[in-house]
């Protein structure tokens, strides 16, 4: 099973129903250590890092094949066969959203739910649609990557992370990046921040839960419900949490959002 290699492939739990957690950019399967052990006990916890992150199989990087987020999404749905799953409740955080509608999009026989957190399918504004960044922007800060990554790192994590005064939060944020392969990271930044998915919302099947962060400088308010009013089965919830990465900076309000959301849904 090659992907489970590929993907350096965790899982444990003591339930059936398997939950995919999905980290985000720059990040790998270890920002999940607060929130994916609260339910080993009711679930199959999946946990996986994409290629060029973690310890997953550089050599297994295609330029090609991870030129749109598809490439990704095809990924999870292989590691979803390999393993044999069946009604995956999908967790995502920031471009894994997108990545895990598209994969549900692909395969919608193997997912039962998602949960898309930070979630954004376009960071770029748009006519009529409001959204983080302006294309200016978006070059700005790719050029930058390109020209001096260790200092593009410094200077974007405090701005992922919000939480000014909890500077361990962004420090932790930027020593992830600089772990990653800094050639597969500036390609994936590119994939990620010049996407637009919009026009694949309509195509989503099952039911998902839209976790909105306050204060979010990468998935403002504007989005989260913009991508309420595309999805049709969707809940959104606008969280306390402030910044990007509610899973670091305030992972019992995840947990306990994900919680009654799952618990809600299985008494439908």
């Amino acid at each position: 099973m090659k992907s489970l290699l590929r993907n350096n492939v965790r899982e444990y739990g003591k339930g059936s129903t398997p939950m995919l957690f999905a980290h985000g950019f720059g990040c790998d399967q270890g920002m999940w250590r607060y929130v994916a052990p609260a339910f080993e006990q009711d679930h199959r916890v999946i946990l996986f890092d994409h290629v060029g992150a973690g310890a997953s199989d550089t050599s297994c990087y295609s330029r090609e094949k991870y030129g749109t987020l598809s490439g990704y999404a095809d990924d999870i749905v292989e590691i979803c066969t390999d393993l044999g799953l069946r009604k995956v409740v999908f967790v995502g955080h920031s471009v894994s959203s997108m990545i895990g509608v598209l994969a549900a999009i692909k395969a919608p026989h193997i997912f039962e739910r998602l949960i898309l957190v930070a979630p954004s399918p376009r960071y770029i504004h748009d006519d009529g649609y409001q959204s983080a960044f302006t294309q200016k922007d978006i070059e700005g800060l790719l050029e930058l990557m390109d020209a001096n990554f260790m200092a593009w790192s410094s200077i974007v994590t405090p701005t992922i992370m919000g939480n000014p005064d909890r500077p361990e939060l962004s420090t932790e944020l930027n020593g992830s990046f600089c772990r990653t392969d800094h050639s597969i990271a500036s390609h994936f930044a590119r994939v990620t921040f010049l996407s637009d998915n919009r026009s694949d919302l309509p195509k989503l099947m099952c039911p998902s839960l839209i976790l909105q962060c306050q204060q979010d400088a990468i998935a403002p308010d504007t989005v989260g419900e913009y991508l309420h009013q595309q999805l049709g089965q969707s809940e959104l919830v606008r969280m306390k949490a402030t910044g990007h990465c509610p899973n670091l900076s305030a992972p019992e309000e995840t947990i306990a959002i994900i919680r009654s959301y799952l618990h809600k849904q299985s008494r439908a």
